[in-house]
């Protein structure tokens, strides 16, 4: 199988569309979050999904970034760039989440119980050292960066902009979750389908772009000049 731009673009695009799904998937029925149902198999998986939907969205809006790189300016380099550190550090705390807390909430149950309580916006009783700064970089840059993306993807015009105002609104959304905690998980759904309209969209953006006709085509008889 060779490998294209195109081939390239398209699995981004569905990297995108699949990370959008399972964003809004793992938050259906989600159990609430403490140090006794951290280390249950429901939980388990669902952080392990959320590791795969910060992976796949990393590819997903690099491609989405690299298919219009010429258009959206540097306002879309910067927001891509933190858009993708906030990913980055999704990815990073959701493999604490995943692999470390189910493993040391027995011994340690009160620092595992704190950095639940940091990472849902509710109060904590002690010091969680490094992983508060980490929560807090997570935080800032997925709703900086997804803001900063959103406004240069719409300026760009050249994926659907409806997706790209979904974007904002999600990223920007997110701010609900500490003070409606208990709708906090609504608050991923228009992310999610934002990125499940991108990833469609530069799809259908990427074969539009792949068919289009290459116009005064060079005859294989004629040099460059049309001199034979």
């Amino acid at each position: 199988m060779t490998i294209t731009n195109a081939l390239l673009l398209r699995a981004s695009a569905v990297a995108a569309a699949l990370a959008g799904l399972i964003f809004i998937g793992v938050q259906i029925n989600h159990p609430s979050l403490d140090a006794t149902s951290i280390a249950t198999s429901d939980v388990i998986t669902r952080n392990a999904l959320k590791l795969l939907m910060a992976a796949l969205t990393l590819v997903g809006i690099t491609g989405v970034y690299l298919f219009q790189v010429r258009r959206i300016g540097v306002l879309g380099l910067v927001g891509y760039v933190v858009f993708a550190a906030g990913y980055l550090g999704i990815f990073g705390t959701g493999y604490v989440a995943t692999l470390v807390l189910p493993s040391i909430v027995g011994s340690s149950t009160a620092w595992v119980s704190d950095v639940i309580a940091i990472a849902n916006n509710r109060p904590a009783t002690g010091a969680i050292g490094g992983m508060q700064s980490a929560i807090l970089f997570t935080g800032l840059a997925y709703l900086a960066g997804g803001v900063l993306f959103s406004v240069a993807l719409f300026r760009a015009n050249v994926l659907a902009r409806w997706a790209s105002g979904l974007l904002a609104v999600g990223t920007l959304s997110s701010i609900g979750a500490g003070i409606v905690p208990e709708y906090e998980r609504l608050f991923a759904i228009p992310t999610g389908l934002a990125l499940v309209g991108l990833g469609y969209s530069l799809w259908r953006a990427q074969r539009t772009s792949a068919a289009l006709p290459v116009l005064n085509p060079v005859s294989p008889n004629l040099d460059p000049v049309g001199v034979r």
